[in-house]
């Protein structure tokens, strides 16, 4: 490698500045990757190496700036002390030696937003996040939204501490599922984390499972410890969720190392490490911090497992936005204990940095050893070409740059995989009901051509190489797919019917529809518009909708094809009339019914209506709280609503 004069030195520690600051407001503040975590971490080693040879530091460097820029929106604070991030190491010897003859508390880096909480007389009164390191932003509101947040604690003085606020692997997919163009937003649960805890709207946050673990006591008044560990323990009794973690010394250090990697593949939170934290507090003291680090801490970053493999093909996985996210697709390889060929490569600013091409030599890594990830490119042969058209329709595609990070796109309106939201629909719980399917499966079954309409849901066994191999999958999860299809295609006229999707068709009318052609199939689909007006809250407008649905060719083919491919119980059971007349609100929890559906559907039966909220019109509430002061109770009690517990509806049921 060539040798640099200072004056290149200078230069490249200018461009290795520009691009580190530029990827971390990338991640930190709009959730983007335009580098790879592996490439960060080689770019911010070689920032340190030429800072510390050449006594070249700027003002900007990331070496010297913690956190990310606070966003505008949320009210911004000045920490009363800084909240700094940590030094890092991935050397065992190196971890030995700082610690040297003195005990330690070595824990889990959890991988979320670091955050602030402040309590002044036992009451909670400020959460801020770390920001910049010096200034942060005032997230009170949405702190005291996070499930496993104290509100109050016991002791009176003013408390300060920090920990990380997280959202586990376990909540992440379906939590993503459930947000708007999540796909496009949040890439991994700290991206997720942060967008939620950072969100204006507090509901936003509760919505999304965030959980808070301290790690650190910064102020108690009114206490003396002597040891980290017994802060540890206070925060613990003042009823504070706590990073897991171990006390050690140098004898003992690389044991425990051992029994936390083992822990990862079912540790259930995101961690990029562990940190070691120096116990007596005294000694702490007298060892001061940088401008970037405390002295009395230190990060352990894993070191990556790699493997070299052959490129083999860039997949473009569609999302229901049009967004066409590149997917590494290589021969497989064995990393910590599993096999993968398939790596994101999140955007076309990583494959342009790469210089990816078809046949060249990757390396591979588990970036933290769990999510499979691009470490480079040994040949660089960028023979890579942007398709010009989308694998899912064919419509034309076009790369959008969007603050330096650059996406392809699909721009037909039309494009199935902009449609995941009909087979979503269809194989929800209320329709079709085949679990384990997911809308980003979908879009991923879509992707490689297994399903086109929904007929194809029920011959996905057609793919089962392909569908094996996707990533998320694998030959048990193809089988419980297979087998909950099976179950599926044993189904009612009314799920059916719901699941089709037809304008202005949900649960409650698709029963009512069905009830009133006494569930034969043949007579559902044959209403004109005048027979279904006849029935019981269907209009002018759905009536409409419902016989040109059934009148188009195309649809009438869809059902036609699936009535082939599924066994449609037809019996039919008139309703009761015990409850005719009657409408009813539920609230609160259930002991008898595994949610308010069922219970809803039973009420039904009988003939009975159930609403969403109390009103004039209501003639019952049911609650197995009737005391308690929820808006629902209140305006029962106002209105005079008779509220009546889970066991009165059954006895009117005669369930009991």
């Amino acid at each position: 490698m060539k040798t640099m004069n200072n004056e290149e030195k200078r230069k490249r520690t200018d461009e290795l500045v520009s691009r580190l600051n530029e990827a971390s407001r990338a991640y930190y503040t709009d959730g983007a990757e335009i580098i790879t975590n592996y490439e960060y971490d080689a770019m911010y080693d070689e920032l340190l190496a030429l800072e510390d040879e050449t006594g070249y530091i700027r003002d900007d460097s990331p070496s010297v700036n913690v956190g990310y820029e606070t966003a505008a929106g949320l009210p911004k604070i000045v920490h009363e002390s800084k909240m700094l991030s940590l030094n890092k190491t991935k050397d065992r010897d190196e971890l030995k030696a700082w610690l040297g003859d003195q005990k330690g508390l070595l824990s889990w880096k959890l991988d979320g937003l670091t955050v602030g909480l402040t309590y002044e007389n036992g009451r909670l009164v400020q959460g801020v996040t770390r920001g910049n390191g010096v200034e942060g932003e005032v997230i009170t509101a949405n702190v005291l939204v996070c499930r496993n947040v104290p509100k109050t604690i016991p002791h009176r003085g003013r408390t300060v501490l920090r920990g990380e606020a997280v959202i586990r692997y376990s909540d992440f997919e379906k939590i993503n599922e459930a947000i708007e163009d999540a796909d496009a937003k949040y890439k991994n649960p700290r991206n997720l984390c942060s967008g939620s805890i950072r969100q204006l709207d507090p509901k936003i946050t509760a919505e999304r499972n965030v959980s808070f673990y301290a790690f650190a006591l910064i102020r108690a008044e009114g206490t003396d410890f002597r040891s980290r560990q017994d802060q540890m323990e206070w925060m613990k009794q003042q009823g504070f969720d706590e990073v897991d973690y171990v006390t050690v010394d140098a004898e003992s250090l690389s044991a425990a190392i051992d029994r936390y990697e083992a822990a990862i593949p079912d540790f259930d939170i995101p961690s990029d490490g562990l940190v070691l934290t120096l116990d007596d507090l005294e000694y702490s003291a007298t060892l001061g911090e940088t401008a970037k680090y405390p002295k009395d801490s230190i990060a352990f970053k894993w070191r990556d497992q790699q493997a070299e493999t052959v490129l083999r093909e860039i997949e473009w996985s569609p999302s229901r936005t049009g967004l066409l996210n590149p997917v590494a697709i290589f021969d497989p390889v064995e990393l910590e204990g599993t096999t993968v060929s398939r790596a994101s490569v999140h955007n076309i600013n990583i494959m342009e940095d790469l210089e990816l091409g078809i046949g060249d030599t990757v390396q591979v890594y588990k970036a933290n050893m769990i999510i499979p990830q691009l470490a480079g490119n040994l040949t660089r042969s960028g023979n890579m070409e942007i398709p010009a058209s989308c694998p899912v329709c064919g419509g034309p595609t076009l790369v959008k740059d969007e603050e330096g990070t650059k996406t392809l796109h699909c721009t037909d309106p039309d494009c199935l995989a902009k449609h995941v939201k009909k087979f979503s629909h269809f194989v929800s719980r209320d329709a079709l009901n085949i679990e384990g399917l997911s809308e980003s499966g979908l879009l991923k079954l879509i992707g490689i051509g297994a399903i086109k309409t929904f007929p194809d849901l029920f011959r996905l066994d057609r793919h089962e190489d392909e569908i094996v191999s996707m990533e998320g999958f694998g030959k048990k999860s193809y089988d419980n797919l297979i087998e909950s299809a099976k179950r599926a295609s044993r189904t009612t006229p009314a799920r059916l019917l719901y699941g089709l999707g037809v304008p202005g068709i949900g649960v409650q009318n698709s029963n009512i529809i069905c009830r009133a052609c006494r569930n034969n199939w043949a007579e559902i689909q044959a209403l004109d518009e005048e027979a279904l007006k006849d029935i019981d809250r269907v209009g002018d407008v759905m009536a409409r909708d419902y016989a040109a649905y059934f009148a188009d060719e195309e649809n009438a083919a869809v059902v036609a094809e699936l009535l082939g491919l599924l066994t449609l119980d037809e019996s039919f059971e008139a309703a009761g009339t015990s409850l005719e007349g009657k409408t009813f609100v539920i609230t609160g929890s259930l002991e008898h019914y595994a949610n308010r559906k069922d219970l809803k559907a039973e009420i039904e039966a009988e003939g009975g209506k159930v609403a969403g909220s109390v009103s004039a019109k209501t003639d019952y509430l049911i609650t197995n709280d009737p005391n308690s002061g929820t808006a629902k109770n209140r305006t029962a009690r106002e209105l005079g609503v008779a509220i009546i517990t889970e066991a009165e509806i059954r006895r009117m049921l005669g369930a009991d």
